[in-house]
């Protein structure tokens, strides 16, 4: 049973039925539950943040940070989850 969704008579966009509603938001739900965990795990990942390429500036009392390397990093791992999660749920 997939999730379907309708054009109405003005064009717009809408999910049938309550039922779809409710897969949304438990697919809400469970993206946030990932999220929060990532974020629980993430500090004791010892690497991400100190990777050698990141930027760190200390001047004059200020400092900026920009964890490049991190980010190019981060980035390549969620293009591949996200490429290859539509072939495991469909």
């Amino acid at each position: 049973m997939g999730l379907s969704l309708r054009l109405s008579s003005n064009g717009e966009r809408g999910i049938d039925g309550v039922s779809g509603i409710g897969k949304l938001l438990l697919i809400g739900g469970g993206l946030t539950m990932v999220m929060g965990a990532a974020l629980l795990v993430a500090p004791r990942a010892p690497f991400l943040g100190r990777l050698p390429a990141d930027i760190f500036i200390h001047k004059d009392g200020v400092a900026c940070y920009f964890p490049a390397v991190t980010m190019i990093l981060v980035s390549i791992v969620l293009s591949i989850v996200l490429n290859l999660a539509p072939r495991f749920f469909h």
